[in-house]
């Protein structure tokens, strides 16, 4: 019988059988993270299902990340639900601006190799750059967590992302991810697990690629560790990248598969630009950004460029190396560390006929709160290349 992929290493020992792709497993899970737009409703479901106590509290963490600050009324309800479920069963919450819950989960050591790490949340996925099998799941899904510990998966068939060559001067990791989106199409890895190999990308590399999969219809996007795929693993398909051949990449509205090298977009008007997510929000994102920002002089005149970091950890290190000085001193919007801009409930959102270019995961028709807006997806330096100029432009003109 042929070896396993990571995915099926994780879930056999998780589930305790000898899984393989297309198994039905029900698995013990190591940790698993709810949002405020999550929680309320997995709430919901426990006391339908007859919970009466958590199971294994210490695993859990609660993020108020969404509605962060609460936009009205009604979003103070569920924080003040999620936040009295949580004291009452001794679940761990990130408050209001602390961040973002899925940076948290990876800045708190709450991920470890080889587990497995689930969020009521898609992006989820993002946890497979620490070698743990992370994915989304729905806030029923929670509930049951929270009750037995426990739940169902389908174990994912592979397909192997060879990676090959080294990055030119002004290219990304983001722009790996939207070539591979390009290549996979939309839904073209449908509960399929992304099994990148053990190519020299650091941490904050991995993190974007993982946390892309999902767009790509990925169950999960794991890359190799502690847990390493048998030599004779079988897979789905295999997908080989040559990364000193890519190029910057934009994805055009409204779809993240919607790939171009960034000249065929060149020239396209941009009034807001957007740094942060749970994509391009770390520390080195920023660095990147500002970098080019300042040895331009500052955005174009018209030009909005809203900051926020993924976390109260990175919105302080940037507050201690001068970058969020830089940044308000450019006259960049800094909105509180939390999804709000990027999924459209809160903070930064851009008005009818704006283009957006942004280094979050999802350029959807609306998803910034506006369908009459237009959003763009890019690096952060091709993000900043085009608050510098007022049009999307190649950052390789400006690094």
């Amino acid at each position: 019988m042929a070896g396993k992929t990571i995915s099926e290493k994780i879930l056999s020992t998780k589930s305790g059988v000898d899984a393989r792709a297309g198994d039905v497993v029900v698995c013990h899970v190591d940790g698993a993270l709810g949002t405020d737009a999550s929680v309320p409703m997995a709430v919901d479901y426990f006391e339908a299902m007859g919970g009466g106590r958590v199971r294994d509290p210490e695993k859990l963490a609660f993020a108020l990340d969404h509605y962060a600050p609460a936009p009205n009324r009604d979003t103070t309800k569920l924080h003040t639900r999620t936040r009295d479920f949580a004291r009452a069963h001794g679940i761990h919450v990130w408050e209001v601006g602390e961040g973002i819950g899925h940076q948290l989960m990876v800045e708190s050591g709450r991920v470890t190799p080889g587990g497995l790490v689930v969020g009521a949340d898609s992006h989820a996925v993002t946890y497979g750059a620490l070698n743990a099998f992370g994915t989304g799941i729905g806030s029923s899904d929670l509930a049951a967590i929270m009750i037995s510990g426990r739940m169902w998966l389908r174990v994912p068939e592979s397909i192997r992302v060879v990676l090959t060559g080294k990055l030119s001067a002004g290219v990304y990791p983001k722009d790996i991810a939207l070539a591979l989106a390009k290549e996979l199409g939309a839904d073209g890895a449908t509960y399929q697990a992304l099994e990148f190999n053990d190519v020299a990308l650091d941490l904050e590399d991995r993190l974007v690629l993982s946390n892309l999969s999902v767009e790509m219809g990925a169950k999960t996007g794991i890359f190799p560790g502690a847990v390493m795929p048998d030599a004779d693993a079988h897979y789905a398909r295999e997908v080989v990248l040559d990364l000193a051949s890519i190029t910057p990449q934009v994805a055009l509205p409204h779809q993240v598969d919607r790939v171009v090298p960034i000249e065929q977009a060149a020239g396209t008007p941009v009034q807001m630009v957007y740094l942060g997510t749970c994509t391009g929000g770390r520390v080195r994102d920023f660095h990147q950004a500002r970098d080019i920002l300042k040895a331009a002089g500052g955005p174009a005149p018209g030009v909005q460029v809203v900051v926020t970091p993924a976390s109260r950890t990175v919105l302080e290190t940037l507050s201690r190396d001068g970058t969020l000085t830089d940044f308000i001193a450019m006259g960049a919007v800094i909105v509180t560390p939390g999804c709000g801009s990027c999924c459209g409930t809160c903070g930064a959102i851009p008005g009818d006929g704006v283009n957006v270019i942004s280094t979050a995961n999802r350029n959807f028709k609306g998803r910034m709160g506006n369908s009459n807006a237009m959003i763009y997806l890019a690096s952060p330096a091709a993000c900043a290349a085009a608050a510098v100029r007022g049009v999307i432009a190649d950052p390789r003109d400006l690094v």
